[in-house]
């Protein structure tokens, strides 16, 4: 495999694209690539990994990490391209990760897919398409590289940190590593489907010695107490010996629960004959003690009413009684009605009288209704006073509104006059702001004038001096540039003189027997001239020359941008000292510059910017105020105009109110000699008659109460004498007896019911008396009934007990019949399957480690990687015995360390004392030419692994700093060595030294728009 072109776009680090041209770079067949940290170096070889697999190296394929630059501009999509040879074929693969690209309509950002794109390279038909499919692309990728992108990362990009990890690594990180390179998947999957299939058999096995104990455990609970007979099972699930222990132990709990249930037949019939004498027994002894207690009952009732009989009597007798009362009580309720009204008759009429004076406290109703009536005759006549009363109130009210009319009109014309007062000055001060305003109108004019001049002279002094920085920062690159340029001359010359003493050499390498020379002619060459120390050839004088003449146009460029800087200063120096007002050239200034005259400065053009303009915005504020100024006036003359109508109108209004106030004066006086003769002693003719309304409500309300009073009384006589007579008929001395003696018909019907209530007790004791078995039984002994329960209860008892214990042993027999069955069953079906499993269990015991008869503990996966290890270490040690000088060996240990497994140690044999020691004690620097070797020879045992492929780039990442002038060189020779059969290697580095020693340089500049490529050749 071999790289031609690499085009990086918007990629990493690098903003634009950048092109680097790996035929350039490996016809010396060693480069280095260099640069300062972080500039993005391994950038470089991560858009080679992403070309080939679509991704980067794992260590930096972080989750959420964009690929895209941020330095590029948003409408540049990221986009690797390689072009390499490999498997015969010419390739070109480009890819673009997924990335953000602006919206084809509207604002924002849109997701773009990941692409991929291949092409090959025909000599007849140029590039062809072959697949914009990821998947295809890969796969034929990797099918034509022969590695995976973990092998490619560390075959092709040597990472010699990771090596040195691997150097001082245990056992079981060498084994991830070595695992991920030679793909030992394939064993560690034998390995994982042996453990998985010993997992499964031991799981079925469990499982089903499992079910057979829990066939067990039904067993015994199913035995009962039979079951704590027999010995207790102690295997447990997955131990041999389980299935005939359960088996033994099931028979002996069935015979036992057979022998219980015969004596559980024996024991249910006794337990019948038992319970049936004794509930014949009960029945015997409760019916006896019903009729005892069924006669003492009826004793007890009849000596009951016995006592009873007093109650009723008196009963009857006052329900007897209370039925005679019932004639009397209408009677009673009309005498009742009568008194309560005579009694409200009487305590109106009192309060009718208080009210009355003492004079007609007795006074009979028609007196009362006499007086009544001549006060109604003087209520009338008092309409006509009340009408004038009435009028000589609205007087009143007028005359004090005539005196506030008069009140505020002499305030308005006081005002008025106040106001009139300075009407001269108002006017005269109105008319001097009007001038004032138009005056500061035309300076505003002239200061925004002055202005904008001022505003643009502040700028061009900004600029002038935003552009002196320019100017010096451009003179200084002239200068770098100038330096680069000339030692580019100098190093182009030198190179071209040491060209021309050594061009005899040059000239004879191209010399053959028998054909002329081109400088002398001659057809025989006996002393062609041999190349010296330092020799120089055409292309590496041709690369200085172009490396001079790269250098000139970056000169000339500087002193062209040095000249439009300059110029752009001129003229910005010349509009900050107002050039064009004096009428003086760019060209002047400059010279006036030249000379010590630099120009105002920013503070003081923007001092002046800011004077004018407070300036100016004062002006201009004062003459806003003339529109105003005159709608003050104009206001000021309206107003004045209107005070003097508002006197005029108040003056007039005077004389009106003067007439009418006289003419008010004599109505008032003949209104109040009319109302004097009416009032009398009250205060108004209104206050008179209310006072006269009042006696005559007074009045009728009496004579009502006298009339009502006798009436009342009247019909109170009357209910005294029906009452009376009512009382005589029904057979009572007096009326107040017959009133006691009255009932509700509540009260009656209880009585009715106590009567009734007696009879019929009466009625159901003579018929107990008559019963004859209940006085036979009185005649026998008390009857014992808890007795005979307590034997009958226990006898039940004893027979529930019996059945339930017949019908647990049969259930017993039968269940445990069921489950020895089962059990048995489940013990013939486990015999195959323990036998796969034991079969299985010693195979995945033996491939993973951790059999007897695997010695070395070693896993399948650890024996096949420590076969691989052995072949590395054979391959890095012909590297390490060059670079150490013949010091070094690499050899594979498959000694145990501690309590890991033995497969994967790596020791280092010391060819200068004979021991053998562990690579974690090599120091720095032996730890970097070992980890290289290591790598190396790893690159070679993978690259035949993967079936020949052939690598022809190779890269190594870093680790040089550590290596002191003599080791370097030793390192170098191994690595020029392999430039063999035209393979090239590119060292990651930015050792200084190494730029000396490798002329082939990729150089990684970190630039702020973004990092850039540049080739050294």
């Amino acid at each position: 495999m071999r790289l031609h072109r690499l085009s990086i776009t918007a990629f990493g680090p690098f903003g634009a694209t950048q092109e680097v041209d790996f035929d350039a770079l490996s016809s010396a067949g060693l480069f280095l690539l260099h640069g300062p940290t972080g500039a993005g170096k391994t950038s470089v070889l991560d858009a080679v990994c992403f070309a080939l697999y679509g991704a980067v190296p794992g260590a930096r394929q972080s989750p959420g990490a964009s690929l895209r630059s941020d330095h590029a501009p948003a409408d540049l999509p990221t986009e690797v391209q390689l072009e390499l040879t490999v498997g015969g074929r010419r390739l070109e693969v480009t890819r673009s990760p997924a990335q953000p690209r602006p919206k084809k309509r509207g604002d924002g950002f849109t997701l773009e897919k990941a692409q991929s794109r291949l092409r090959g390279h025909d000599p007849e038909r140029g590039w062809q398409a072959l697949s914009k499919s990821h998947q295809e692309i890969g796969e034929e990728l990797t099918r034509l590289i022969g590695m995976s992108r973990d092998q490619f990362c560390q075959v092709v990009l040597l990472p010699q940190g990771d090596f040195a990890r691997f150097l001082r690594s245990d056992a079981e990180a060498r084994g991830k590593l070595l695992g991920r390179l030679f793909d030992t998947r394939r064993f560690a999957a034998v390995e994982e489907r042996l453990a998985e299939l010993r997992r499964g058999g031991e799981a079925r096995v469990t499982a089903a010695d499992e079910r057979i104990l829990a066939l067990a455990q039904r067993i015994a609970q199913a035995a009962g107490p039979a079951g704590g007979e027999a010995t207790p099972i102690a295997a447990r699930p997955g131990e041999p010996g389980l299935a005939e222990a359960v088996l033994e132990w099931a028979a002996v709990a069935r015979s036992t629960a057979r022998e219980r249930l015969d004596i559980a037949h024996r024991v249910l019939t006794g337990a019948e004959g038992r319970q049936r004498t004794a509930r014949h027994a009960l029945d015997t002894e409760r019916e006896l003690a019903r009729l005892q207690e069924r006669y003492e009952e009826t004793v007890r009732r009849a000596a009951a009413l016995e006592e009873r009989r007093p109650e009723h009597d008196r009963c009857q007798e006052e329900l007897e009684r209370a039925r005679k009362a019932d004639r009397v009580a209408p009677a009673l309720e009309l005498r009742e009605e009568a008194e309560l009204a005579h009694r409200r008759a009487d305590a109106a009429l009192d309060r009718a009288r208080a009210q009355l004076p003492s004079d007609l406290a007795d006074a009979g109703p028609d007196q009362l209704a006499e007086l009544e009536r001549r006060f109604r005759q003087e209520l009338g006549g008092l309409e006509s006073a009340r009408r004038a009363e009435a009028r000589s109130a609205g007087i009143d009210g007028e005359r004090e509104r005539l005196e506030r009319e008069s009140r505020a009109d002499d305030a308005t014309v006081r005002d008025a006059d106040a106001w009139l007062a300075g009407w001269d000055a108002v006017h005269a001060g109105l008319r001097e702001r009007i001038a004032t305003a138009q005056e500061a109108a035309t300076r505003a004019e002239r200061l925004a004038g002055l202005l904008a001049p001022a505003r643009r002279r502040l700028e061009a002094a900004r600029r002038r001096d935003a552009l002196a920085d320019e100017l010096l920062a451009a003179g200084e690159t002239l200068a770098e540039a100038r330096e680069r340029a000339l030692d580019a001359h100098e190093s182009w010359l030198g190179l071209r003189e040491r060209r021309l003493r050594d061009i005899a050499a040059e000239l004879a390498a191209g010399l053959v027997d028998g054909t002329p020379c081109t400088v002398c002619g001659s057809a025989e060459h006996p002393a062609p001239a041999t190349e010296g120390d330092g020799h120089v050839d055409r292309a590496t004088e041709e690369t200085a020359l172009t490396a001079h003449r790269r250098a000139e146009e970056t000169r000339a460029r500087a002193e062209q941008a040095l000249g439009l800087v300059r110029e752009r200063h001129a003229t910005a120096h010349a509009e900050a000292r107002d050039a064009a007002a004096d009428g003086s050239s760019a060209a002047a200034v400059a010279d006036g510059e030249a000379q010590g005259a630099p120009g105002p400065s920013v503070d003081e053009l923007r001092d002046t910017v800011d004077r004018l303009a407070a300036e100016h915005a004062a002006e201009h504020l004062l003459a806003a105020g003339t529109h105003a100024a005159r709608e003050a006036l104009d206001a000021a003359e309206r107003e004045h105009a209107d005070r003097l109508e508002l006197r005029q109108e108040a003056e007039r209004r005077a004389a009106a109110r003067t007439s009418r106030r006289e003419a008010l004066d004599r109505e008032q006086t003949a209104l109040h000699d009319e109302l004097a003769a009416v009032r009398g002693a009250s205060g108004s003719v209104a206050a008179h008659a209310d006072r006269l309304t009042r006696r005559v409500e007074l009045l009728a309300e009496a004579a009502e109460a006298v009339r009502a009073e006798r009436d009342a009384a009247r019909r109170r006589k009357e209910a005294d004498d029906r009452l009376s007579d009512a009382a005589f008929r029904a057979g009572f001395d007096t009326p107040e007896a017959a009133a006691a003696t009255l009932l509700d018909a509540a009260a009656q019907r209880d009585l009715q019911h106590r009567i009734d209530a007696w009879q019929a007790e009466v009625a159901a004791v003579a018929d107990r008396r008559a019963e004859r078995d209940a006085r036979e039984a009185a005649e026998q002994p008390a009857a014992r009934p808890s007795a005979a329960q307590g034997a009958f209860e226990t006898a039940e008892w004893l027979l529930r007990e019996a059945s339930s214990a017949l019908a647990a042993a049969d259930q017993r027999c039968g269940e445990l019949t069921r489950l020895s069955r089962q059990a048995a069953d489940e013990v013939r079906r486990l015999g195959p399957v323990r036998q796969e499993y034991e079969r299985v269990a010693r195979l995945a015991g033996l491939a993973a480690g951790t059999s007897a008869d695997n010695e070395r503990k070693m896993r399948l996966e650890a024996y096949v990687l420590a076969a691989r290890l052995e072949q590395v270490a054979a391959a890095a040690t012909a590297r390490l015995q060059r670079m150490s000088s013949g010091r070094y060996t690499l050899v594979h240990s498959d000694a145990r360390t501690g309590g890991r497994r033995a497969g994967l140690g790596l020791h280092v044999v010391d060819a200068w004392t004979g021991s053998e020691r562990d690579t974690a004690t090599l120091s720095g620097g032996e730890t970097f030419f070992a980890s290289l070797a290591l790598a190396l020879g790893l690159a070679d045992v993978v690259t035949e692994e993967a079936g020949g492929v052939r690598l022809d780039t190779l890269f190594i990442d870093e680790g040089f700093g550590s290596l002191d002038d003599q080791t370097l060189d030793e390192v170098l020779d191994v690595l020029d060595s392999l430039r063999e059969r035209d393979r090239s290697v590119g060292i990651v580095s930015h050792v200084a030294d190494l730029r000396r020693r490798i002329p082939v340089r990729l150089e990684v500049v970190k630039e702020r728009q973004g990092s850039s490529v540049r080739h050294r050749l």
